[in-house]
């Protein structure tokens, strides 16, 4: 529990938003790309990911190398190799498809009714292409069309096909017990090994099911003759019932909401698995990238009595040993750190303070090493108001041949707020130094008073008037 605490520790809404954008990103990807090859080869690179990942921990150096090698490598192949699925993603138009779009499965559709049609049309010898989609949409690889959503039926589907019909020679996509889209195109197939008979709407349906799991329905227009596409295997319809078991193993054995259930428990469970494929990746970079930093950071007093004074302290700054994610690291700012004591319960005198991690504030994502010192000694004094004689700081010399009488300054006493322990030991208040030799004859001069410590505070002005009488010698 503590290690998966520790795991935990710092955790920023920063790196919620980073690890649900990313598990949706990788959902996406399985949605996109499921029941096609590409999948399989993001497993695999997945795979060789953990595989790195198990040597670097294991500190296998040559073999975590020549997993990153292989990682780049085998991302290169499956782009190349599978550029033709990849394309027929990246250029959807659909871009509400693309980002959150769920495709279907073939549920509750009525497949007797499929095979009335296609017989029909066979018997007539009208060319029809009909794309039933399973896991993977179709918004993505298709273009043009019309949106029907009509219900399925066998007039509706005949009519649809019809020579005269403006929409006969594109194809229609059945979607449960709907025909969604009519007048279709479909990407052409580009194998060289399809037979010389076959024509477009064959080549269309052979280049469907390269890209999807989609099963594609042909009825030829010359022939009269029924072929099904499914997964690159073409499959020859010489009756009835050929076509109503592959429609079967299509379609019809999840139907309703059985098969609204099913899918949506592989989705919930792939979600899951993907948010912990995250998390883990997460957890890698930002305990696998750990560094240490050390700040010298300054100490901030906070609930002093108000009647108290702080007259010194053992140490003004603390040094901080912290650790973290370097990023996070070199993103920090020292005004993020700061370290507060709280004096609320500190006396009169010597306090000894203990700096502990509850005094400590750190950015999320960065965690407290060590202290030093961990103790600071603060001198507290309550505050008083003491009156004080004034006495004025002469130096030097009067010029010769005079002597100061008298000097009184103005006002006598003045009143000095300050710790009672420090205005114990004062006195008097002196002014700045003033110079005598420039004095020769009686007057006024103003003074500003010095405080030692600077920590003390006057009542009133700082400035005071000095008045002074100079006379001459007596030569007597």
């Amino acid at each position: 529990m503590e290690q998966l605490f520790y795991l935990f520790s710092g955790f920023r809404w920063q790196d919620a938003l980073d690890i649900l954008l990313n598990t949706y990103i990788f959902f996406r990807l399985y949605v996109l790309f499921r029941g096609t090859n590409v999948i399989r080869g993001l497993l695999v690179i997945c795979a060789l990911w953990a595989v790195s990942q198990a040597a670097v921990s294991l500190g296998l150096i040559i073999t975590n190398w020549a997993m990153q090698g292989v990682i780049t490598v085998a991302a290169f192949v499956i782009i190349i190799v599978f550029r033709n699925e990849i394309s027929s993603i990246i250029q959807t138009k659909n871009l509400k498809s693309f980002l959150w779009g769920i495709p279907r499965h073939q549920f509750n559709t009525p497949l007797d009714i499929i095979v009335e049609s296609v017989q029909e049309l066979a018997q007539k010898k009208i060319g029809a292409l009909i794309v039933l989609p399973l896991k993977q949409g179709m918004d993505n690889i298709v273009q043009g069309g019309i949106s029907v959503m009509g219900k399925l039926s066998r007039e509706m589907l005949v009519s649809i096909f019809w020579p005269d019909n403006p929409v006969h020679d594109g194809a229609s996509i059945i979607q449960g017990d709907l025909i969604t889209s009519a007048g279709v195109i479909l990407p052409l197939s580009k194998r060289e090994d399809l037979p010389s008979f076959f024509g477009t709407r064959h080549r269309a349906a052979s280049g469907v099911s390269e890209l999807t799991d989609a099963l594609v329905i042909v009825v030829s227009e010359e022939r009269g003759k029924i072929t099904i596409f499914k997964k690159n295997k073409i499959y020859n319809i010489h009756n009835r019932s050929a076509l109503e078991k592959l429609l079967q193993e299509h379609a019809g054995n999840d139907t309703g909401d059985k098969g609204l259930r099913r899918q949506t428990k592989e989705l919930a469970i792939v979600a899951l698995i993907s948010l912990f494929c995250i998390t883990g990746i997460w957890l890698s970079f930002s305990k696998g990238m750990e560094t240490l930093a050390s700040h010298k950071v300054p100490v901030e007093f906070i609930n002093p009595d108000q009647k108290m004074e702080i007259i010194s302290t053992s140490s003004s700054n603390v040094t901080l040993l912290i650790s973290g994610a370097r990023p996070l690291i070199n993103a920090l700012k020292p005004e993020q750190i700061n370290v507060k004591l709280n004096l609320s319960q500190s006396a009169v005198g010597s306090n000894q303070l203990s700096i502990t991690k509850e005094n400590i504030v750190l950015p999320p994502g960065i965690r407290l090493k060590k202290i030093e010192p961990s103790e600071i000694d603060v001198t507290l004094d309550t505050l008083v108001e003491k009156e004080l004689p004034i006495q004025p700081y002469w130096i030097g010399k009067l010029p010769k041949g005079l002597v100061m009488i008298e000097a009184k300054p103005i006002p006598k006493t003045i009143g000095v707020i300050g710790g009672g322990l420090l205005l114990r030991d004062i006195s008097t208040i002196f002014t700045e130094q003033i110079p005598l030799d420039k004095l020769t004859e009686s007057g006024t001069t103003s003074a500003v008073l010095v405080l030692n410590p600077a920590s003390l505070k006057l009542k009133n002005n700082n400035k005071i008037q000095i008045q002074y009488r100079i006379e001459k010698k007596s030569n007597l």
